[in-house]
């Protein structure tokens, strides 16, 4: 599972795709997982792997700049 999800992470970097491909990509894997999951949490599973790149981007750089802020230069 994990390794599949390695491999398929290093295809995309090497091959040269976008951040949204790899995005994308990491997405429908996670759906995919989501058929392992037992009935009453799948559709929570697809809830959580359904998170458009716009709104991931936007809580990454969130959580950056946050980090970034906390961080104390001398």
């Amino acid at each position: 599972m994990k390794g599949t999800l390695l491999i398929l992470m290093f295809f995309a970097v090497t091959t040269g795709c976008s951040n949204r491909a790899v995005y994308d990509n990491v997405r429908i894997h996670q759906r995919n997982e989501c058929a392992n999951e037992p009935p009453s949490t799948y559709f929570e599973c697809i809830e959580r792997a359904h998170k458009s790149y716009e709104e991931y981007e936007r809580e990454r750089k969130e959580v950056l700049e946050k980090a970034e802020s906390d961080v104390k230069l001398p």
